[in-house]
C-alpha cells in the first residue's frame, strides 16, 4: 500500500522513503510484531474460552504434562500479522512476492484444518499423513509449475563454494521445488516440541534470507559476490522482515513458560515459506546449514525409526532430539538456549559464505 503511494507521488518529496527496501524492512518487522503484540492476549483469552489447547502425549517427557491445554494454533495470528505487514510495506506488483505468500497461506490451512480437527473437533490423529503430505506435494508443485512456466525462473541448481559447477535442470528443477519446500515445512513442524525452541531458529533463518534475497535481488552486490541475480527477489525482504517480526511478537507469549504454542498452522506454513524463499533467493541447498537444527532434528527420527526397525534398538533416548536431551536430564530452557546458539553460529557460518564461493 505504501510503495502504491509512493509510485502515484514520485515527485512528492514526503512519499520517496517508501521506495527503499531497507526502511519497508524495518517497518514490516515493527508493524508485524506491534500487531501481534496488540492482538496476541485478546487470541489467547478466545482459544482458552474455546477450550482450544493443546493434548500432551503421556510417552513425551513428564515434564510436559504441565503444558496440557495451553492455547495452541498461535500460528494463525502469525498468519494474519504477517499478510497485514506484506500487504502495507510491500511491492503488491511483484510476482515472487505472491508466490511467497500463496505457498504460506496454503500451508498455514492444511495445517490450520490439522489443528482443528485435534483440538477442535477432539480427533487424536488430525489430518492423516495420507491426506496432508499429497495436499503438500500439490501446493508446492503448483507454486513451482508457475515458477518455471509463467516466471521463466532460473532453473540452475546452485552449489555453495563451486562457482562454476550450476546444471540447469530444466523442468527436474520442480524436484527439487518439492523436495525443499515440503522438506523444510515438515522439518520446522518436527522441532515445534519446546517453548520458543522452533521460534528463534526460523528468527535466524528468514533474516540470513532476507539478506541473501536482498544481495541476490541487487544486481550491482550480485555481480560483485558473483553469485546469481534474479530480479525482483530483492522485495522477499519485505516478506522475511514481517515474518521476523510477528515470529518476535508470537515469543513474547511463547517464551518459557509459554501461554501460547503455535500448532501446525504455524509451523507448518512457517517451514514452508522458509522453503520457498531459500528457492527464489538461489539458496536451495544452503538452507541444510541455515536451518541447520531443523535437519538434525529430522535426522533423529529418521535415524530413530530406521534403527528400530532394523535392530529393533533406540539411538536416542526419544526423538526428536530435544526430547533426547531432555531425558537426559537437561533442563528445557537449557536445551532451547543451547540450540538457539547453534542455529545463531550456522546462520553466520551461511553468510560467510557469500564471499567465500
Amino acid at each position: 500500500m505504501f510503495y502504491y503511494l509512493y509510485l502515484q507521488n514520485k515527485n512528492e518529496a514526503l512519499f520517496n522513503i517508501f521506495q527503499y527496501l531497507t526502511f519497508r524492512s524495518f517497518a514490516a518487522v515493527v508493524t508485524a510484531f506491534f500487531l501481534y503484540i496488540a492482538l496476541g492476549k485478546p487470541f489467547i483469552r478466545y482459544l482458552q474460552g474455546r477450550a482450544i489447547g493443546q493434548f500432551i502425549r503421556d510417552e513425551g517427557p513428564q515434564s510436559h504434562s504441565k503444558k496440557h491445554g495451553t492455547p495452541t494454533m498461535g500460528g494463525l495470528l502469525i498468519i494474519f500479522c504477517v499478510l497485514i505487514s506484506v500487504l502495507f510495506w510491500g511491492n503488491l506488483t511483484n510476482s515472487y512476492l505472491w508466490l511467497v505468500v500463496f505457498v504460506f497461506f496454503a500451508y498455514g490451512a492444511i495445517g490450520f484444518y490439522d489443528d482443528f480437527k485435534k483440538q477442535i473437533k477432539k480427533e487424536n490423529l488430525g489430518l492423516q499423513a495420507r491426506v496432508k503430505f499429497p495436499l503438500q506435494v500439490l501446493v508446492s508443485v503448483v507454486a513451482g509449475f508457475v515458477l518455471i512456466k509463467y516466471l521463466n525462473f532460473n532453473t540452475e541448481l546452485i552449489f555453495p563454494f563451486f562457482k562454476k559447477f550450476t546444471p540447469d535442470l530444466g523442468w527436474f528443477y520442480l524436484v527439487v521445488i518439492f523436495f525443499v519446500v515440503v522438506g523444510a515445512s515438515n522439518a520446522v513442524n518436527l522441532t515445534d516440541g519446546l517453548d520458543g525452541l522452533v521460534a528463534v531458529p526460523n528468527i535466524m533463518a528468514f533474516s540470513t534470507y532476507g539478506v541473501l534475497a536482498y544481495v541476490v535481488g541487487h544486481k550491482v552486490i550480485a555481480n560483485y559476490l558473483d553469485i546469481a541475480f534474479v530480479l525482483g527477489t530483492g522485495e522477499l525482504l519485505i516478506f522475511c522482515a514481517a515474518i521476523v517480526g510477528a515470529i518476535i511478537g508470537f515469543l513474547w507469549f511463547n517464551s518459557y513458560p509459554a501461554e501460547i504454542f503455535m500448532g501446525d498452522t504455524g509451523s507448518l506454513s512457517l517451514g514452508a515459506a522458509l522453503g520457498m524463499v531459500a528457492i527464489l533467493a538461489k539458496s536451495e541447498l544452503l538452507l541444510i546449514l541455515i536451518g541447520g537444527i531443523f535437519v538434525l532434528e529430522t535426522l533423529s527420527v529418521i535415524t530413530q525409526v530406521i534403527s528400530f526397525k532394523l535392530t529393533g534398538k533406540r539411538i536416542f533416548r526419544m526423538a526428536p532430539l530435544h526430547h533426547h536431551f531432555e531425558l537426559k536430564g537437561w533442563a528445557e530452557p537449557k536445551v532451547i538456549v543451547r540450540f538457539w546458539i547453534i542455529s545463531f553460529m550456522l546462520c553466520m557460518l551461511s553468510l560467510a559464505t557469500l564471499k567465500i564461493r
